[in-house]
């Protein structure tokens, strides 16, 4: 019975542990950013610019309604105005993570 009782215990500690493994890293994000994305975007605090027409990382982490799922969904997405990275997921996941991590 014991045994059993362990058992279930430590399954019920999978999906934690899963979920932790995949999550996403905003350092790596920050790597990525910089080297991507800052010809365009602003995308730390020490950055002095970026360009006009691109948004701040700052400002998109501070849209209303706008989490980090999205924004990952929005990276893997083609866009007109932004080059085509062929970000992984997990690279877009940690780049969002990375721009979420701007909001003030």
């Amino acid at each position: 019975m014991k045994r059993t009782i362990a058992a279930l215990l430590s399954l019920s500690f999978l999906p934690a542990l899963a979920t932790a493994a995949t999550a996403a890293d905003p350092q790596h994000g920050e790597t990525l950013a910089k080297r991507w994305c800052a010809t365009c975007h602003v995308v730390a605090a020490d950055q002095k610019r970026g360009s006009t027409t691109a948004p701040p990382f700052s400002e998109v982490a501070n849209r209303e309604g706008l989490d980090a799922g999205e924004i990952a969904l929005f990276l893997l997405s083609p866009h007109p105005r932004m080059p085509d990275m062929n970000l992984t997921r997990t690279e877009a996941a940690d780049l969002s993570a990375y721009i979420k991590s701007q909001a003030k």
